[in-house]
C-alpha cells in the first residue's frame, strides 16, 4: 500500500537518522521530494536474491529483515535494517542483482527512491558520491567488528552485545526514574536472535537464563526487556 504523505514520527527518524541529518539541507529535500512512501505488513517481501536492483530504501518505521537461505533450505536472518537507515545502494552502484531477500518485519513504513532519481540525485548533488562512500566505509568496518566478534568472543558476550544495539535501536523506556527498563520494541524469537549470533537457539536460550540469574535482562515472549545496562555491558566486555 502507498501514501504520499510521512507521519511526524516517521519523518523525524528519517530526518534524524546519523548518516542522512548530515546531508546538506538542498541534498535532504531533493531525495525527499523525489521518494515514494511505501507501506508494508508484516512479512511482507520487498526483494528476492537474484533480481535486478531498481530501487534505494529508507527505513521510516518498523524493520527490514535481510536474510539468505542455507544449504539446507532454511531461511536464515543476516540483520534487521532499522528506523533511519538507507540502504540498496550498492546494487545501484555495480548493476549486479540483489545479494539477499528482503522483507518487512512488523508494520513498516519505507521511503523509496527509483533508480533513474537515484542516479539523478547522484549528477545534481557530487555530495551525495562521497557520503555514500562514507556509509558504505562504516558499513564495511561493522562487518569487520561482527567477524572479529565471532572469531574472538564467546557467545555470552556476542549476545550481550546484540542485545545493547536492539536496545539503542529499538528501545522503549518504561519504569521509573531509577528503576529504569528498556523494552526492546523490536518483536524477536529466540530462534531470530539466534541467527543473527550464529548460534543454536538452545545455546541462546542458556545465556539468557543466565543474564536473568545477573539481573541484566527480562525474557518475556518474543520480548526482551534490559534491566540493567551496566550489568550487560560488564557482561560484553568480559
Amino acid at each position: 500500500m502507498n501514501s504520499s504523505v510521512l507521519t511526524i514520527s516517521e519523518r523525524n527518524n528519517i530526518e534524524s537518522g546519523p548518516w542522512f541529518s548530515k546531508l546538506s539541507l538542498p541534498l535532504r529535500s531533493d531525495i525527499l521530494a523525489r521518494a515514494m512512501v511505501r507501506r508494508l505488513s508484516d512479512g511482507a517481501l520487498m526483494s528476492v536474491r537474484g533480481e535486478p536492483a531498481v530501487e534505494w530504501v529508507g527505513v521510516a518505521t518498523g524493520a527490514v529483515r535481510v536474510s539468505s537461505v542455507s544449504l539446507s533450505g532454511k531461511q536464515v536472518t543476516l540483520t534487521y535494517v532499522e528506523p533511519g537507515t538507507w540502504f540498496g545502494d550498492i546494487a545501484l552502484f555495480d548493476g549486479l542483482p540483489r545479494t539477499h531477500d528482503a522483507s518487512a518485519h512488523g508494520e513498516t513504513t519505507l521511503l523509496v527512491v527509483r533508480k533513474p532519481d537515484f542516479k539523478d540525485l547522484l549528477q545534481r548533488h557530487t555530495e551525495l558520491y562521497e557520503a555514500l562512500l562514507r556509509l558504505n566505509c562504516r558499513r564495511l568496518r561493522l562487518m569487520f567488528d561482527v567477524v572479529e566478534d565471532l572469531n574472538t568472543r564467546p557467545l555470552a558476550s556476542r549476545l550481550a552485545k546484540q542485545i545493547l544495539l536492539l536496545a539503542r535501536s529499538y528501545g522503549v523506556s518504561q519504569g521509573t526514574q531509577g528503576n529504569e527498563e528498556i523494552r526492546i520494541g523490536l518483536q524477536l524469537a529466540q530462534e531470530d536472535l539466534a541467527q543473527l549470533l550464529g548460534a543454536s537457539r538452545q545455546r541462546v536460550n542458556q545465556e539468557l537464563k543466565g543474564f536473568e540469574r545477573e539481573g541484566a535482562v527480562r525474557v518475556e515472549p518474543t520480548r526482551l526487556v534490559l534491566l540493567s545496562k551496566d550489568k550487560l555491558l560488564a557482561i560484553a566486555n568480559r
